[in-house]
């Protein structure tokens, strides 16, 4: 049986067809949604890309996060379903409430587009497993990946495992080096540096395989979600 997995496409999204790509494979089959449809069709996991969905007016995300599909998404999450979004889609995660903290403009106020290493931390997730303690060079491109949060959601981030991953030399300003959070189930996660960007050596490097092998076997039921050793 193939797992299928929804990649959402907005209004200026610019990485969905990556993220089809990379999903297809790992052995899954990517299912094109349109920001329009009502509900999502029956599929094991939920994607949303980058790019710069309505332009990036208003606010990163924040007009995307009133697209009909979220409804279901918000409603997919709710039931334990993994979703991922990857830059744009962090962003969209954020604003609605999927994934804690807010994105702001890069502290230098420069559009950033190079590669970064980032530890891969925290709790398990559909996403990482396998993966916690490794190091993983991927690329960048955004403007506005400057990770934020008050001081009480901080603590409760950091200290429920919910920073996944980290960036090993801040590229933007992002508090306590925060690259990637998930919620406190750890069903969602947003990153903002691109995983499907990097899955073949010939575009560049192969560091973002794990993320959709770890994808797949959780959706095979291959992989536990609880940490190797954990108790509960």
């Amino acid at each position: 049986m193939t797992a299928r997995v929804a990649v959402i496409t907005f209004p200026g999204s610019n990485c969905d067809a990556d993220l089809r790509h990379a999903v297809g494979l790992f052995g899954m089959q990517a299912v094109a949604v349109w920001h329009k449809d009502s509900t999502l069709p029956a599929v094991d996991a939920v994607l949303l890309p980058g790019g710069f969905s309505y332009g990036d007016y208003l606010r990163c995300g924040a007009i995307a996060r009133f697209s009909p599909v979220m409804v279901d998404v918000v409603r997919f999450a709710g039931r334990g379903g993994p979703v991922l979004g990857v830059c744009n889609g962090f962003q969209i995660l954020t604003e609605c409430g999927l994934v804690p903290g807010v994105l702001l403009r890069n502290s230098g106020l420069t559009f950033q587009c190079r590669d970064v290493n980032l530890r891969v931390e925290g709790k398990p997730t559909p996403f990482t497993g396998g993966l916690v303690g490794a190091t993983l060079r991927l690329p960048i491109a955004h403007a506005e990946g400057n990770w934020f949060a008050d001081a009480e959601t901080l603590a409760r981030v950091e200290g429920e495992g919910q920073v996944i991953f980290r960036y090993l030399g801040n590229p933007n300003g992002s508090v306590h080096d925060i690259a990637g959070v998930s919620n406190s189930a750890g069903n969602v996660v947003g990153l903002m540096p691109h995983p499907e960007r990097y899955v073949e050596a010939d575009v560049g490097g192969t560091d973002g395989a794990g993320v959709f092998r770890s994808l797949s076997a959780s959706c095979f039921g291959a992989l536990p979600l609880k940490a190797p050793g954990a108790t509960a």
